[in-house]
C-alpha cells in the first residue's frame, strides 16, 4: 500500500453541532458536508481536555494529559514527548503547519517571540498562534504587513460581545488555507509523502467573523435558538459553574450571562456560526488544491477540533472545568477515497487522541511504545464494527486555566453510552447525568437516591480510567 498524504485540519474551540452534516440547519457548510459524504463521520468523538494545550498535547502524542505532563495552558510539553508528526517525519514524511500549535505557553509575556518547540517533526512551520499582533514571529501579521493592511476588529454595532473581524480576503483562516494550498501544490513535485496541519484560530473567541459572513444571519436573528439553559439548574452543580455563570473565565466583565439580553445571546451564536461558515469556504479551497493537483485519491483528510465551546449553554460561555457535551464533544470526519468507504456515520465512542495511532496505521508504521490511544483504522477500513470502539471516554481538567485560584479546579469525567459522571476532586461535589432520559444534561443526579448504584458503578469506572492513564514508559525489561 502506498503511504498516503495526510491533510489534518483542526479548528479551535469548535463544538460538534456546528456543521450541516451534524444536523445544524443554520450554518452553510457544503464543503465539510461533502467531505463527510465521502468518508466517515464520527458522531461521538471526545477531546481529552476542554482546554487547548492539554488537548493538543494529548491528540498529537496519543497520550492522556496527565501522562504527557502537559495538563495546563501555560505549561510546555516536555522535550521527551514524541508527537506523531515527528514519528512520520522520521520515516520520510515532509511535515508542515500553518496556524496554531500551542504545546508551550503562548502569552506575550511568556513567549515574546514565538512558542518554544520540541522535536515536533514540522519542517515547514508557519506559526500564528492567533491573529493578534502580539509577536514579531506571527506570520499572519507579517502577511498583512506585506499587503499594507492593518489589523483591526472593532465592536459590531456597539456590542460588548461580538466584533467585526478582518475581511475574508485578509483573515487568518484565509491565510492558513493559502499556506496549505501552496504546500499541497508544491508537494506534487516530489516523491515523498507529506502531512500538513491546518490549525486556524477560529471559531475561538473573541466572536469576530468578517461582516460579510455575519450579515447572512442578521436578517434571521430572531430565528436563532437561545442557549440551552434552565433557570436554577446551576444550584445543584459545582461551584466553578456558578462562578463562570457570572462571567466567563470567572471574569464578571466577560460574557456575564444574566446581564446579556436575548439579542446578545443570539448575536454571539450567529457570530460563532459565521466563523464556521468561513472555515468551510477555506476548507473548500484546500480540497480544490488536492483535486487540482491529482492528489485527492491518495490523501487521508481529517477534520476535527481541539475541544468545544459552551456558547451560553447551561448559563456559561467559553470553556472551563466542566464536561458538558458542547465543551468536549467535537466534530470528526475522516476521508480517503478508495480506502475508506464513503457515506458512513459511526455512533462509536471515540477519543480525539485515537487519531495519533490511526495515522501510523494508515501509513503502515508501527505505533510508539508510549502511546495509550486506540487506532480507529480497523473501524475506518471495515475490519471491525464501525459502531463500537470504546466502552467509555475519559477527560481531565487539572487546574488547566488560571480562572479559579482559590480553590483551584481539578475534575475528571467518564462517559459511557448512557451515563456521564464528573468528579470534582477535593470537594464533596460532582455531576451525574442520565443521557438517555436527560440528553441536555440539565438534571444532576449526583445526590439523587435513585441513582446511587449508578453513581457507584460510574465512580468505579472512573477509577479504572484514571489508573489506565499511568505512563506505559519505561518499558519492562525483565520478568522480575
Amino acid at each position: 500500500m502506498k503511504q498516503p498524504n495526510i491533510l489534518w485540519i483542526c479548528s479551535d474551540q469548535q463544538r460538534y453541532d456546528t456543521l450541516g452534516c451534524y444536523g445544524n440547519p443554520f450554518v452553510h457548510t457544503p464543503n465539510l458536508d461533502r467531505l463527510a459524504q465521502n468518508g466517515v463521520l464520527f458522531e461521538h468523538c471526545y477531546s481529552q481536555s476542554p482546554v487547548c494545550t492539554p488537548s493538543r498535547a494529548s491528540f498529537l502524542t496519543g497520550r492522556y494529559p496527565r501522562t504527557t505532563r502537559c495538563r495546563q495552558n501555560g505549561q510546555s510539553i516536555p522535550a521527551d514527548e514524541v508527537p506523531v508528526t515527528r514519528l512520520l517525519a522520521d520515516t520520510g514524511y515532509t511535515c508542515g503547519l500553518a496556524g496554531k500549535l500551542h504545546l508551550s505557553p503562548c502569552s506575550p509575556r511568556a513567549c515574546p517571540n514565538m512558542e518554544r518547540r520540541i522535536a515536533d517533526g514540522y519542517h515547514e512551520f508557519h506559526w500564528s498562534h492567533d491573529p493578534f499582533p502580539h509577536w514579531p514571529a506571527n506570520e499572519y501579521i507579517l502577511w498583512l504587513r506585506e499587503k499594507g493592511v492593518g489589523f483591526a476588529t472593532p465592536p459590531y454595532d456597539g456590542s460588548a460581545h461580538v466584533q467585526v473581524g478582518m475581511p475574508a480576503e485578509h483573515h487568518q483562516t484565509t491565510w492558513c488555507a493559502q499556506k496549505a494550498a501552496t504546500f499541497i501544490e508544491t508537494g506534487v513535485l516530489y516523491k515523498r509523502p507529506w502531512l500538513f496541519s491546518v490549525n486556524m484560530y477560529d471559531p475561538h473567541h473573541p466572536f469576530d467573523p468578517p461582516l460579510t459572513y455575519l450579515q447572512r444571519y442578521l436578517d434571521r436573528l430572531d430565528d436563532i435558538p437561545l442557549p440551552n439553559y434552565t433557570p436554577g439548574e446551576l444550584a445543584t452543580k459545582p461551584l466553578f459553574q456558578r462562578l463562570d455563570h457570572q462571567g466567563a473565565y470567572n471574569n464578571p466583565r466577560l460574557h456575564p450571562w444574566e446581564k446579556m439580553t436575548e439579542r446578545d445571546h443570539r448575536l454571539v451564536r450567529a457570530a460563532y456560526w459565521a466563523m464556521i461558515d468561513q472555515i468551510d469556504d477555506q476548507v473548500g479551497r484546500i480540497l480544490d488544491a488536492l483535486e487540482r493537483t491529482g492528489q485527492l485519491d491518495n490523501t487521508l483528510v481529517i477534520f476535527t477540533s481541539d475541544h468545544g465551546e459552551m456558547l451560553g449553554d447551561h448559563g456559561i460561555y467559553l470553556k472551563g472545568p466542566y464536561f458538558y457535551e458542547p465543551a468536549i464533544r467535537v466534530p470528526l470526519i475522516v476521508s480517503w477515497p478508495g480506502m475508506i468507504a464513503p457515506g458512513q456515520r459511526s455512533t462509536a465512542l471515540v477519543e480525539l487522541m485515537d487519531l495519533a495511532p490511526t495515522l501510523l496505521d494508515a501509513a503502515g508504521l508501527p505505533r510508539h511504545a508510549a502511546m495509550q490511544a486506540r487506532s480507529l483504522w480497523p473501524l475506518l477500513t471495515g475490519q471491525t464494527d464501525l459502531h463500537h470502539h470504546r466502552d467509555d471516554v475519559y477527560c481531565e481538567y487539572y487546574n488547566a486555566l488560571t480562572s479559579h485560584k482559590a480553590p483551584q479546579a481539578h475534575a475528571t469525567m467518564v462517559r459511557s453510552d448512557r451515563y456521564k459522571l464528573v468528579a470534582v476532586h477535593g470537594m464533596d461535589a460532582g455531576e451525574l447525568y442520565d443521557l438517555h432520559d436527560d440528553p441536555n444534561e440539565t438534571h444532576n443526579r449526583w445526590d439523587d437516591a435513585a441513582y446511587q448504584a449508578v453513581k457507584l458503578a460510574m465512580l468505579k469506572r472512573l477509577c479504572d480510567r484514571m489508573a489506565w492513564t499511568v505512563d506505559p514508559l519505561p518499558l519492562r525489561e525483565g520478568p522480575w
